[in-house]
């Protein structure tokens, strides 16, 4: 049987008044689901439990803990707001009814599952606790999809594959993007990843040992230049092996961090010198270089990442990182913000990175076309992304495959719609080139410069897209009154 004790043992930093809080909640939650079964037959108290131990894992607050334990409650168990309320005060019942106000997705058809996602979206910008706990939620589900009737396993799968899990990492949390995407994968691919088991089967021990005698020679060099380091290694997600091996023909021998070294120290310097040291001892692969740390990913996350040959014929991938930057790598949101008592403010307020969700927010939608909604969410907001310098180094985060156009548009729809030219990398490109990653643009505008047909099909964004089409219906217009008024 559950045990609230589970929950306290996996939190971090409670106050003796936050044990109290989450032992009332779970006492409330247990109560009000008595009686109640899920579709394998156990206790339905057993999912809001499971949901509040992912959140606890995540390092939330007993508030948030509180409202995973809580989360059904008023939906499933009709508890009313008001004794919400009086019991657990007007913040938990605020995250519980976004929660609520959710609902439980279903797949009756594009527009009504167009209009959850919506739905999400808003709730986010109003507080990023509710998306947490719905994350949380929906992971528990995931591990229990198995009792799901057979025909919506495989949706519900890949809509966590292709919206939770890549909203889980542009917040940030890795750890949490990587369970529901291994959660997932079984049911929405079942063929790819009985492949990749069949893959790595006999691979994982190699790599290990290797790793294994990697690290020992790491340590004893580290230990010489006095350095104290926390060194680990972790496996690679099977989703993940997966769509690498897609980039790489399945040929497993050329993906070098499917298993990798992680060295976490206490301050940035350290990181370099680390990075130093392994250069001296190790000779790199070329290209495979990568400083998070100078200029970190879109969604946060800060590195410094090195493949190098260990000499023994094998190959390791080290990722170098301090302690704070490992937190938010696995944790996201919940590593930058904690919510103290008094603290009213929304997360939103103490980090402009996550400005995107309230572009989310404001994203065009039109009901008629929940089809094309879905593909532009995806690619707009959900895709693999890249970042792309200005001339100054400011970084312009866009999905993958994007074009200057792309670029232009995303800096300001008056350059966008005056594109001339473009110089990528100080060399002067088409227009309608493929942006790689790390790639410096230089827009080059004039006044009489204006967007062409040719545009669309070389366009990712939404925003550009839009512009392009409003531009060419306004000269459309115009072109045919002029038409009319000569023909008078």
């Amino acid at each position: 049987m559950p045990n609230v004790q589970e929950i306290l043992n996996l939190a971090s930093d409670l106050s003796e008044r936050d044990k109290k809080l989450i032992a009332k909640a779970y006492d409330f939650a247990e109560k009000a689901h008595e009686g109640q079964k899920r579709m394998s037959g156990e206790p339905y108290f057993i999912h809001p439990f499971e949901t509040a131990k992912n959140i606890a894992r995540l390092g939330m607050d007993a508030k948030t803990i509180s409202a995973g334990l809580l989360h059904d409650v008023m939906e499933d168990a009709n508890v009313t707001k008001e004794s919400m309320d009086r019991n657990f005060g007007e913040e938990i019942t605020f995250i519980v009814e976004g929660v609520t106000k959710l609902g439980k997705l279903k797949y009756r058809g594009h527009e009504r599952h167009v209009e959850s996602l919506r739905k999400f979206f808003l709730a986010m910008t109003n507080d990023l606790r509710v998306v947490v706990v719905k994350l949380a939620d929906r992971l528990h589900n995931l591990r229990t999809l198995q009792y799901v009737r057979e025909d919506k396993r495989k949706r519900i799968a890949l809509e966590a594959i292709e919206v939770y899990a890549p909203l889980a990492d542009r917040l940030g949390m890795g750890r949490l993007k990587g369970d529901l995407e291994d959660a997932a994968f079984p049911f929405a691919y079942p063929k790819e990843y009985a492949e990749v088991q069949e893959l790595i089967k006999g691979k994982k021990e190699i790599y290990e040992k290797n790793l294994n005698e990697f690290r020992s020679a790491l340590e004893g060099e580290l230990k010489a230049n006095k350095i104290k380091a926390e060194i680990t290694y972790r496996l690679k997600h099977n989703y993940s092996i997966w769509r690498k091996l897609l980039k790489h023909d399945m040929d497993i021998e050329k993906i070098y961090d499917i298993v990798a070294l992680r060295v976490v120290v206490d301050t940035v310097e350290e990181c370099y010198r680390i990075l130093g040291i392994v250069h001296s001892l190790w000779r790199p692969l070329l290209g495979r270089i990568k400083d998070y740390i100078a200029v970190p990913k879109p969604n946060g996350y800060r590195s410094l990442h090195t493949t190098v040959f260990t000499g023994s014929g094998g190959i390791a991938e080290i990722q170098i990182k301090t302690k704070k930057m490992h937190q938010e790598a696995e944790y996201g949101i919940a590593a930058h913000f904690t919510y103290k008592e008094g603290d009213k403010k929304s997360p939103l307020d103490k980090k402009s990175k996550f400005k995107w969700i309230e572009e989310l927010k404001a994203f065009n939608y039109a009901p008629e076309e929940p089809k094309k909604f879905l593909e532009n969410l995806k690619t707009d907001f959900f895709s693999d992304r890249i970042f792309i310098f200005t001339p100054k180094g400011d970084v312009i985060d866009l999905p993958e495959n994007s074009s200057p156009v792309d670029f232009a548009y995303a800096i300001h729809s008056d350059i966008g719609d005056h594109i001339s030219g473009v110089k990528i990398n100080g060399k002067m490109s088409q227009i309608l080139s493929k942006l790689k990653n790390g790639d410096i643009v230089e827009i080059i505008a004039k006044k009489d410069a204006h967007p062409s047909g040719k545009w669309l099909d070389h366009s990712r964004t939404n925003i550009a897209r839009k512009h392009v089409r409003s531009y060419l219906e306004k000269n459309s217009l115009l072109a045919k009154l002029k038409s009319l008024g000569r023909g008078k």
